[in-house]
């Protein structure tokens, strides 16, 4: 195992921590110093790592409070929050995850925001005021949503939900009025979503993925990944808790869910593919059948176990045909070219990985980020005692098909004992030329950071609250933080819904911000992710500048001479100079270094923008 993956809280994460202090803002607190990295100080035991620069990051000691708890951000402006709505909080235990918030989609000016008692919309025309639209009440946890067209798609797990919706529960081992598996309502009207069919699994549906495939533009395919116990066979036929021996055993699978997109009514499991068979024996336990020592790392039982029978969450990218999926005790690389017939390319482990939750590919397919949820995300695992390799992101670059390992990336600021904290749910932001994700931290707030060098990953900005309770463990926190159309919406468990803009820092330019916010999108879901694409623009030219003038190669007059062109060209180009100005643009490209990869990144956008402006 390399040395890296078992680093400490070292000198050289706290070297990135001290200049992100540097620009952050904070909220009910007098101002932190601002610490470079030469003040930092380390000392590290075999268990415990203190540090003098942890005492001067504004996100230590923030005050705890329910809905009014101490905040602190850098790169990150808090532009709304929005309270839970009646039906989906219990003001008498704002933890209680009956009522969590859980997973986000967009779509056009709406955002879908799961909770395990149904789910609201909210207008988001406006980020800095958005404004609630519809509230479906649906119990049956835990509610992650995707959305497709006019459809809707729901998560459904517990015993408790049922077909109509009903708040009362389905009792018994055995109701024909149980539901569990995937909802889909059609949205067409938005005040008043109706359920138009209901899937039931063998397990439920604790998350699932949306699939499509180019050669199928009438159906759309549903990944279930079911982690609860499998159902009885009385109450849904052909569910079977069986050893994997048993051919028919529902575990050791996903479920495959076939929509006609004109007939959604009509929807089906379809397949029930094994992706974790052995591929020299068929055996279909194939993969991590026991943790891979007796105890955590971390000298603690094993929670969740990174057992292999299920896969918690799988990110499909259909533009280049592949998944990352995340199951449990393996994190697999998907053929999906076939979306009813996926096949598994290669898988890895981790010993350090109590629990593959989630993935995320940047946007040129070669890399893959994986979380792992250590303490099933209501456990404090961001303690100045849990090392950077445990409940973090472990990142991947996808080499001739293969992963193999590059990083870890965790929170580089330590949290308290009140607050569950691990690696959760993120998205990329798209900003050209760079790989950027945002990621929820439960109670350890939203994260930014870059991954372009995918062994050298740094945080960029943040926003974090202060615990929900000062004296316990009360379950809070961003469940989800997802970047769309520009701006970050948070999804926060016991709070509610929040709206942000990302603002300059020394690590992102404005011309970087405003040129993600030209890669729009019509919807949005983040484990069905969408082939990022920059039109040629002003924005883009301006981003890439800025990016070549970090990397310093730019000869100063050649600097100057793109700033004219660029400014001239703007202003000309609805004008009669106008293929002057073009013409500008070529040929300031023309005296760039293409040999420099920044600058050769800056010339393509020029030419770009030249050919569209002619």
């Amino acid at each position: 195992m390399p040395d890296d993956r078992t680093a400490r809280w070292g000198r050289a994460g706290l070297r990135k921590l001290g200049v992100i202090v540097a620009g952050a803002t904070l909220v009910g607190l007098s101002p932190a110093t601002a610490m470079t990295a030469d003040a930092a100080t380390t000392t590290t035991t075999a268990t415990t790592t203190t540090t003098a620069a942890a005492d001067t990051d504004p996100r230590a000691g923030l005050g705890a409070g329910w809905l009014n708890a101490q905040q602190a951000s850098s790169g990150l402006d808090l532009l709304a929050h929005k309270d839970k709505p009646d039906g989906f909080v219990q003001t008498s235990n704002p933890g209680n995850l009956s009522y969590a918030n859980s997973d986000m989609a967009f779509s056009g000016d709406y955002a879908f925001v799961g909770n395990f008692n149904g789910f609201n919309v909210y207008d988001v025309s406006t980020p800095a005021n958005p404004v609630l639209t519809t509230s479906v009440v649906c119990p049956g946890g835990q509610g992650d949503m995707s959305v497709y067209g006019n459809l809707l798609f729901m998560s459904v797990e517990e015993t408790r939900g049922r077909l109509d919706c009903g708040t009362q529960g389905a009792s018994g081992t055995v109701n024909p009025d149980r539901f569990r598996g995937v909802r889909i309502f059609d949205v067409s009207d938005i005040t008043k979503p109706v359920q138009v069919a209901a899937v039931q699994t063998c397990r439920g549906s604790h998350t699932h993925t949306l699939v499509t495939g180019k050669d199928d533009p009438d159906n759309v395919y549903v990944y279930v990944s079911g982690t609860a116990g499998v159902r009885s066979g009385a109450e849904l036929a052909g569910c079977a808790n069986t050893a994997a021996t048993d051919p028919n055993t529902s575990l050791w699978r996903i479920e495959v869910i076939r929509v006609p997109l004109a007939a959604p009514q009509n929807a089906a499991v379809v397949n029930a593919p094994r992706l974790f068979a052995d591929r020299e024996t068929g055996a279909i336990d194939g993969l991590q059948n026991t943790p891979p020592t007796a105890q955590h790392p971390s000298g603690s039982s094993w929670s969740p176990r990174p057992v292999t029978n299920h896969c918690h969450d799988i990110t499909a990218y259909p533009a280049i045909g592949l998944a990352a999926a995340a199951c449990a005790g393996n994190g697999i690389l998907l053929d999906i070219s076939d979306p009813a017939n996926p096949v598994r390319l290669d898988e890895v482990s981790d010993p350090n990985f109590a629990y593959w939750h989630s993935a995320t590919l940047n946007n040129d397919g070669t890399k893959v980020v994986f979380t792992d949820e250590w303490g099933g995300g209501t456990g404090a695992r961001c303690r100045p005692t849990d090392q950077p390799s445990w409940g973090a992101n472990a990142i991947y670059d996808i080499v001739d098909g293969k992963l193999t390992f590059r990083s870890y990336y965790k929170l580089p600021v330590s949290q308290t004992n009140q607050e569950n904290c691990v690696a959760h749910n993120g998205s990329l932001v798209p900003v050209p030329g760079r790989d950027i994700m945002v990621q929820a931290w439960y109670q350890g707030g939203i994260s930014v950071f870059d991954f372009t060098d995918s062994a050298d990953p740094r945080e960029i900005a943040y926003f974090d609250r202060g615990p929900v309770s000062a004296t316990s463990l009360v379950t809070g926190g961003f469940w989800s933080g997802y970047y769309y159309n520009g701006h970050i919406y948070g999804s926060e468990i016991a709070r509610g819904f929040d709206s942000f803009s990302l603002t300059p820092t020394q690590y992102l330019d404005q011309a970087e911000i405003d040129a993600a916010a030209t890669a729009t999108l019509d919807r949005f879901n983040a484990q069905h992710q969408p082939k990022l694409i920059w039109p040629a623009s002003f924005e883009v030219v301006r981003a890439r500048y800025a990016q070549a003038l970090r990397a310093d190669t730019m000869k100063k007059n050649t600097a100057d001479n793109v700033k004219k062109f660029v400014d001239r060209a703007e202003r000309f180009k609805d004008g009669p100079q106008k293929h002057a100005a073009v013409a500008q643009l070529r040929a300031v490209a023309n005296q760039l270094d293409t040999s420099d990869t920044a600058q050769a990144a800056l010339a393509q956008a020029l030419r770009d923008l030249a050919d569209a402006l002619d």
